[in-house]
């Protein structure tokens, strides 16, 4: 049985009997679409981010720039994607860490890596992924997600663009090891404890926005609209979902839910997909704050490679899938 089934259950009984609206109906398959995956996706997200949580407690900013800074710089690239995962969730609060590491001594390629998959490959992603669209597609994206910031960072790395980070960003650099208190089982339960709420209370409006907008496109919007515009056999159709979503704002809690009800409007999944990563890796206001610690060209460098590999990854997906 599926493990979501009795939150289906009580998804149709809310709507059918509780708000007695009409079965089969446009409203009732949008209202019964929002009251499913709201609960599915709070309850996924507590219990991940919890465990997370107790993860990140062994792994200060402090010791994580120790560990970077002493790797060979390729094993740096691939350690500071996998931090990606367990750090947080959006772009704007993952640069703090990206000009912590920085100022530590860890090479500038490895701290772009983490810039691109601590926002793009988090554990929000993972769950909501996870719950949306099952293991397969999840998996599949984590792994896409950290090859681009592997190769991404690599490739920075490679064309020595120190110069173009502002000087007051290496004045502050910081040498030495510094001794980190040690936190005990309660303490470290409570702060996962903290987190997970502290989280939740941040994003639980952009999932219900996400999950609204996803709710009226299932319910109202013709199954195949969007595949006439979108659909895999669209060549533009990639390259056009990612420039779109440079624009917009929003962390995997808010994009993911819409980026469900796309998909199941007929818009491909590497298309989707792909524009979900450059809404999460590429938001504009990144670039904003971006700006006032690198110069525009190294910015522009930065957009240029993450984005030929999400239009890579997007053509890849539509192939496969």
């Amino acid at each position: 049985m599926d493990i979501f089934y009795p939150i289906q259950l009580f998804a149709d009984w809310f709507t059918y009997g509780l708000l007695n609206i009409v079965p089969k109906t446009l409203l009732a398959s949008a209202v019964n679409f929002f009251v499913f995956d709201t609960i599915k996706i709070f309850i996924l997200l507590s219990i991940i981010i919890f465990a997370v949580s107790i993860i990140r407690s062994y792994l200060p900013p402090e010791k994580i720039r120790t560990i970077l800074s002493h790797k060979n710089k390729y094993i740096g690239n691939i350690l500071a994607s996998l931090l990606g995962i367990i750090t947080p969730f959006c772009s704007c609060s993952a640069i703090p860490l990206f000009l912590g590491f920085i100022q530590a001594g860890v090479p500038l390629g490895t701290t772009f890596s983490f810039l691109v998959a601590s926002p793009m490959i988090n554990e929000v992603a993972l769950v909501l992924l996870l719950g949306l669209f099952g293991w397969k597609i999840a998996l599949m994206y984590i792994v896409s997600g950290l090859i681009i910031a592997i190769l991404s960072g690599i490739v920075i790395g490679q064309l020595k663009v120190e110069n173009l980070v502002e000087s007051f960003v290496y004045q502050n650099s910081v040498n030495g090891n510094i001794d980190l208190p040690s936190m005990t089982r309660k303490e470290r339960i409570e702060y996962a404890k903290d987190y997970t709420l502290d989280i939740l209370k941040k994003v639980w409006p952009y999932i219900l926005v996400g999950i609204g907008v996803g709710a009226w496109i299932h319910g109202y919007l013709p199954a195949d609209f969007l595949a006439k515009y979108a659909g895999s056999g669209k060549w533009y159709a990639v390259p056009l979902a990612v420039l779109i979503g440079i624009p917009l704002y929003s962390n995997a809690a808010g994009v993911i839910p819409l980026v469900s009800a796309l998909t199941e409007k007929g818009v491909s999944m590497g298309t989707t997909l792909a524009f979900m990563m450059s809404v999460t890796a590429l938001s504009l206001p990144e670039f904003m704050i971006l700006k006032k610690v690198m110069k525009i060209k190294l910015i522009i460098i930065f957009a240029g490679i993450v984005g030929m590999g999400i239009i890579f990854t997007g053509y890849l997906f539509n192939v496969i899938l």
